[in-house]
């Protein structure tokens, strides 16, 4: 196994147009049918780092800024920011381009995390990360940020869900705009 690659050896591209069947009642995009060709772009990404058959274990962060329209071409490009022991967390940048109007612009957004798994499905090692650039040095400090918040908050709600009480937390309901057909014994 090579020990370290280097981060711009993982950029990976996905291109497909926009056709109707992806498309909701009102012409725009399934948010799902891009989550599916993120997913893609982030194996393929993932892939070309581990050399070895990766799976998704999370979607961090997924931010949908503009819609995408039938027609429109996408762009999903998919770089390793990080590298743990066997996980990856993949950046994915998506923009869309028009070409009625030979515009393009940025669509969405996100971090997939990704595992390397070895031939008997178990996590296996992956190679660490040549930062080559400034931008790939912050690219990781950022992913680095993000698990360690990711972890927070899974901390985070697990303590709220095991210390719930239903008679006490009851009482912020009544701000909320939500109606209780039977309150808690």
């Amino acid at each position: 196994m090579i020990e370290f690659k280097p981060a711009g050896a993982s950029k990976t591209t996905l291109t497909e147009l926009m056709i109707p069947a992806y498309a909701n009642f009102s012409g725009k995009i399934h948010g799902g049918t891009l989550l599916s060709l993120m997913d893609k772009v982030a194996y393929a990404c993932a892939y070309k780092h581990a050399g070895n058959y990766c799976v998704t274990v999370s979607v961090n962060r997924v931010e949908f800024l503009q819609p995408v329209e039938v027609g429109d071409m996408i762009y999903m490009d998919a770089e390793v920011h990080y590298v743990g022991r066997s996980s990856m967390i993949i950046g994915i940048e998506v923009s869309s381009e028009n070409f009625k109007t030979n515009t393009r612009r940025p669509t969405n957004s996100s971090y997939f995390t990704m595992v390397a798994k070895d031939d008997a499905g178990n996590p296996t090692t992956v190679p660490g990360l040549i930062l080559e650039t400034e931008t790939h040095i912050r690219n990781f400090i950022k992913a680095m940020k993000l698990k360690e918040l990711v972890g927070k908050l899974k901390d985070d709600l697990l303590e709220i869900e095991t210390q719930l009480h239903y008679q006490v937390d009851f009482e912020l309901l009544k701000k909320e705009r939500c109606k209780i057909l039977r309150e808690p014994e």
